[in-house]
């Protein structure tokens, strides 16, 4: 059973960091792109950034110079650390794997971690 378990979300003050973390079980991890989405109050999901087995990262433009994935193969872990945040950075954040061989869709996604960011 495949398990993608994000953490690291919270409250926090525009300016601040937050450092998400996804933990991946049941698959291949070197497998799968990991990506970061967002869905905020009302809006569509939307692609944070992605990230390929060997390290090849893209993000939203909206996130770019602020926001950087990493994962960790050994660990089965993506990151996301977010610096800089702003209030429209509000929404729950969802990681997502989807395998190498159709890397524009998701296989799997977790259930969530919410942050909030306060002006």
């Amino acid at each position: 059973q495949v398990q993608l378990v994000e953490s690291g979300g919270g409250l926090v003050q525009a300016g601040s960091s937050l450092r998400l973390s996804c933990v991946a079980s049941g698959l291949t991890f070197g497998d799968y792109v990991m990506g970061w989405y967002r869905r905020a109050p009302g809006k569509q999901r939307q692609l944070v950034a992605r990230i390929t087995s060997g390290g090849s990262a893209n993000y939203a433009d909206s996130v770019k110079g602020r926001f950087t994935i990493s994962r960790d193969n050994a660990k089965n872990t993506v990151y996301l650390q977010m610096n800089s945040l702003k209030p429209e950075d509000t929404a729950v954040y969802y990681c997502a794997a989807a395998h190498f061989r159709a890397p524009f869709l998701n296989d799997y996604w977790g259930h969530g971690t919410q942050v909030t960011v306060s002006s």
